[in-house]
């Protein structure tokens, strides 16, 4: 039977190497995100009420596409607001 002795450098690099990966596994994941929200997905994600997505719609501050009667938000558009400073 051999045995492999294994050093705090061994673990160090395993350490690092599976950050990296799920790093990448993570930036896929993101990659993959919807391009369009509905009224309800952004609700959810800005945490604020109809009332309050009705306000950024009528003052413009959240621009928005009509698709028969569902209304759509482009996630970008949503991550500008976010980032936007006061």
């Amino acid at each position: 039977m051999k045995i492999d002795i294994i050093t705090k450098e061994d673990l160090q690099e395993f350490k690092t190497e599976l950050l990296e990966e799920i790093k990448n596994f993570l930036q896929v994941k993101n990659s993959e995100k919807k391009l369009w929200l509905r009224s309800t997905e952004v609700k959810e994600l800005l945490k604020i009420s109809t009332g309050t997505l009705q306000n950024l719609r009528v003052n413009g501050t959240l621009s928005y596409t009509r698709i028969g009667g569902t209304l759509y938000y482009n996630y970008k558009d949503i991550e500008q607001l976010l980032n936007k400073k006061p």
